[in-house]
């Protein structure tokens, strides 16, 4: 039987148990590479795509959608200082679809260029 502690009491009168919020967000970092729906994302937690996302943003303050962005860019600033890769492989190997899509991201967020970081 699990222990109630307050952080899963505020969990629960948001919607998303601190279980459930961490079994989208461990999902989400081991398939940040991939294309991720808001259907599979939902469906880590059986719970229907619109009902999910509303809770998810509740909880986290962004949309599932945003949520996936920003950490692409980190995971991508992390392997720009760490890793010599060429910036378009880094985009698609954190799961941007182009340099350009990473680099509008990255400027976006960060206010500066996967270049400039690197």
């Amino acid at each position: 039987m699990l222990t109630t502690t307050t952080p899963t009491i505020e969990f629960k009168r948001k919607g998303l148990t601190h279980l459930q919020l961490q079994q989208v967000l461990d999902y989400i970092q081991t398939h940040l590479d991939r294309d991720l729906s808001l259907a599979e994302l939902a469906d880590v937690i059986n719970m229907s795509p619109t009902y999910f996302a509303s809770l998810f943003k509740q909880v986290i303050e962004v949309s599932p959608h945003q949520y996936v962005i920003q950490q692409r860019v980190e995971r991508a600033k992390l392997m720009l200082s760490k890793t010599d890769l060429a910036i378009a492989d880094i985009a698609l190997q954190v799961g941007f679809s182009s340099q350009s899509h990473l680099t509008q991201q990255f400027k976006r967020i960060t206010g500066m260029t996967p270049k400039q970081i690197r």
